[in-house]
């Protein structure tokens, strides 16, 4: 008996994809209350109510409107009112003010996502061109970009709220009753013996880019020399930092960059964002979660967060090491397969590694990597054209990148070769360290 086959073709794949990347950041705001998607605590942050919009906001503005017949916007003023940075499609609200939108309401803005999501879906149901599909994919990714960005900032809008709310109640957490492995120093010699030192990095550009997505800021695909070098077996944890600082570590310029030395006093920093003392006996630490307050004791052996890069660097000096490049930090990537603890796991927070996992661990989930590379283009970069080319390539100037990941990013938006990046005095993104040093033994 034959059976028949089916084919699932791209537009179809793709529509199944867009339901669920949709859900997930609709489910993540599930815990939310309307008055918490309002609260918008620094500069960095974002309410959680203007993501939901944003992130719609993009779908209508660079696929409905250009590839949709006949599209009637859902309303005139959301095309202003929700552009974050995209000075080509015109002027928008300063984004300190983002938090004064009490109007349109929630429900509004529910309403905005369910209009977009039904003509999209419907866009997606014709067998559209590839370009469509492109954008889709492109808005898929940026949407991942803000489910993460809307956790860390409700972190941070319940931490700055008098009363230390937790986004959820801690589920059986094993944390407190693993111990992370002894820290080793892996050996590289990056292309040995057929071409010394000479490695291939980021991504060769796709002309139909929907299977293989790629941020235009991970290509071209290029050489770069990496000299032998040897990587920490896993990020630094808790319990190491607090040396750093019991050594006074903020309290030794000798240690620090000066333009981090000049924030260390200016921002009165003593430890990572989210840890504080007793205020009773100025001994002992917790740390903020967004499980709510836990005792540093239970957090110790879990990967440190919340470090500006300026505070990875003074940590990596105090020790007597490095920071990696973004390529060093690529090439011991790219040969492992993408896995650890994400969004997906729903710990939200850093977990301990394994003493019986293969090494190097971690490079993926936990905490983004701080990397000594500054944010440039590759030799040959290309933004995209038009408005979508200020995506990446306007933020190419005083930012740092990082690598891998954190607890927050959802699993299927990483990949070795995703750059992210930041300002180095950023403390607000889950940002941690692995060590580095030259020479492979």
């Amino acid at each position: 008996m034959l059976t028949q086959q089916t084919t699932t073709t791209p537009a179809a794949a793709l529509l199944t994809r867009y339901r669920s990347v949709r859900a997930a950041t609709m489910r993540f705001c599930a815990a939310l209350t309307p008055e918490d998607m309002m609260v918008q605590s620094c500069p960095e942050a974002s309410p959680v109510k203007w993501h939901l919009a944003h992130t719609s906001w993009f779908f209508e503005t660079f696929v409905l409107a250009e590839f949709l017949a006949n599209y009637e916007p859902f309303h005139p003023d959301f095309r202003w009112l929700f552009n974050s940075y995209y000075k080509a499609l015109g002027e928008m609200p300063e984004k300190k003010l983002r938090s004064s939108f009490s109007r349109p309401p929630l429900e509004q803005i529910l309403a905005y996502r369910e209009h977009v999501d039904a003509r999209l879906c419907r866009l997606l149901e014709q067998t559209p061109e590839d370009e469509v599909l492109r954008r889709v994919v492109l808005g898929l990714e940026h949407e991942q970009q803000h489910l993460e960005l809307a956790a860390t900032d409700i972190k941070h809008a319940f931490f700055t709220n008098p009363l230390h709310p937790a986004y959820q109640a801690a589920a059986q957490d094993e944390s407190q009753e693993k111990i992370a492995p002894p820290l080793e120093w892996l050996s590289f010699s990056p292309g040995y013996p057929a071409r010394p030192g000479v490695v291939e990095v980021g991504v060769t550009p796709q002309p139909t880019a929907i299977d293989s997505f790629a941020f235009d800021n991970e290509t071209p695909r290029h050489s770069v020399y990496i000299a032998p070098f040897r990587l920490a077996s896993r990020p630094v944890a808790c319990a190491e930092y607090l040396a750093f600082i019991e050594e006074d570590g903020y309290a030794r310029p000798e240690l620090w960059l000066s333009e981090g030395w000049d924030a260390v006093q200016a921002n009165v920093w003593q430890a990572p964002l989210y840890w504080r003392r007793d205020t009773a006996t100025q001994s002992g630490w917790s740390v903020f979660t967004l499980h709510g307050w836990r005792p540093l004791g239970e957090l110790s052996e879990t990967p440190v967060c919340h470090l500006s890069y300026f505070e990875a660097d003074a940590f990596a000096r105090w020790s007597g090491q490095r920071l990696p490049t973004e390529f060093e930090w690529e090439f011991v990537a790219a040969q492992r397969s993408v896995a650890g603890n994400f969004l997906d796991s729903g710990r939200l927070h850093p977990q301990p590694g394994s003493p019986t996992a293969p090494t190097p661990q971690q490079l993926f989930g936990d905490v983004w990597e701080w990397t000594a590379s500054p944010y440039t283009g590759y030799p040959g970069y290309k933004p995209l054209p038009g408005a979508l080319g200020e995506y990446n390539g306007k933020f190419m100037s005083s930012q740092m990148v990082l690598r891998g990941g954190s607890c927050v990013t959802p699993a299927s938006h990483i990949r070795a070769t995703y750059r992210n990046f930041f300002h180095p005095a950023t403390r607000w993104q889950f940002s941690g360290l692995r060590l580095a040093r030259d020479g492979a033994s």
